[in-house]
């Protein structure tokens, strides 16, 4: 079977509890590595949530709210996040979080052995956002980025959708890098609404900051395909052919992100970027559980 996951929130009038089935990471809580804290998929399908960075929003989305500093979720990276990580265990502790198990998922070009040790086969994200605010000072090759979503394999990124807005621009871009195995190979960059340019014009066809709107990801076999989907406009839509990127090779695993993952760590230190989102919805071919 096919099967979503999803979160909602339930409350009316008073404080709402939100209900997911991804794991988080977060970058503001000192643990004794001195690394950030990640809260585990069981406590956030109890509701949890933080008032500063992890929070039920007004209008029913969840907030999720990074500064510009703090700490990080790992010694292999730059930059501050606040993101839910997908866990297809569903809180079953025997199985580990990482490698080719049931918690995450292969690309349908993988081999036979590896598609049936793995919790799914190829995958669609499908989220409804909004971002509400990003940075709009520091170096600028970081000023007004961050990363909306992601698929994150053991060492490297097939996919991270970025939104960027420039300051004296109204509307942001959108665009995604693909990141190969391949040794020596260059990311590639794939604009799909205005420029990741560092000195961009206003994009035409942008999107303004607290305006919604959709994207979905998906892999089938090796072809990665990005949707941008908004209200009233046609869909926007890119492919990209990973199939000598190397995903598809024994004990490569891949995950989906989503979140805010906070690409300016020299902006001014009270700024920070904070998305509310909507909907989060995943979806794998042989995904055990089914709703």
């Amino acid at each position: 079977c096919s099967s979503p996951d999803s979160f909602s929130c339930d409350g009316c009038g008073g404080p709402r509890t939100c209900h997911y089935r991804f794991r988080r990471e977060v970058q503001m809580f000192i643990d004794n590595s001195g690394t950030s804290d990640s809260i585990d998929e069981d406590d956030l399908a109890a509701g949890y949530t933080n008032s500063e960075y992890f929070y039920a929003s007004v209008d029913n989305g969840i907030v999720m709210r990074s500064p510009s500093y703090g700490f990080k979720t790992s010694t292999n990276t730059s930059y501050v996040r606040v993101e839910l990580r997908e866990m297809l265990r569903r809180g079953d502790r025997s199985i580990r979080t990482q490698g080719v198990n049931k918690n995450n998922w292969v690309f349908g070009a993988a081999s036979n052995q590896e598609q049936a040790s793995a919790g799914g086969v190829d995958g669609e994200l499908n989220v409804t956002l909004a971002v509400n605010n990003v940075t709009t000072s520091g170096e600028n090759y970081q000023i007004g980025r961050l990363v909306i979503g992601q698929i994150h394999a053991n060492d490297d990124e097939p996919i991270r959708l970025y939104y960027r807005k420039l300051p004296g621009n109204d509307k942001g871009s959108i665009y995604f890098a693909h990141e190969s195995r391949v040794a020596g190979s260059d990311e590639v960059y794939v604009e799909m609404i205005g420029s990741r340019s560092n000195s961009s014009s206003n994009p035409s066809d942008g999107i303004a900051l607290d305006e919604k709107f959709s994207y979905r990801i998906n892999v089938t076999a090796n072809l990665l395909t990005v949707t941008i989907i908004r209200e009233g406009k046609d869909n926007i839509v890119a492919d990209l052919d990973m199939s000598n990127s190397l995903f598809d090779e024994d004990d490569q695993y891949h995950y989906f992100k989503v979140g805010v993952y906070h690409l300016n760590n020299s902006s001014d230190p009270d700024e920070y970027a904070q998305a509310t989102f909507y909907e989060i919805r995943n979806a794998h071919t042989g995904y055990a559980t089914c709703e």
